[in-house]
């Protein structure tokens, strides 16, 4: 079973943080810089982390530069 979730990243932040939105999606708040992936992968090691979920079970399926981004989950 897979799940998609979209999500709204915030590089640069002062910290790491993460905000549900109304319409169900997340933003989130992330200290990497946009730059070489960086951002990329402290998103998924900091959901990883959040959600207690393995990093090999977090892909991103889209927007891999962009801040807009669809997250899949498998499960």
């Amino acid at each position: 079973m897979t799940k998609q979730i979209y999500i709204r990243v915030i590089p640069r932040a002062s910290k790491n943080k993460i905000l549900k939105q109304s319409d169900g999606s997340f933003k989130i708040h992330l200290t990497a810089v946009p730059t070489d992936g960086k951002a990329n992968k402290q998103l998924i090691k900091f959901l990883s982390t959040t959600w207690k979920i393995p990093q090999s079970q977090i892909k991103i399926i889209k927007g891999q530069k962009n801040q807009s981004k669809i997250i899949e989950i498998k499960q």
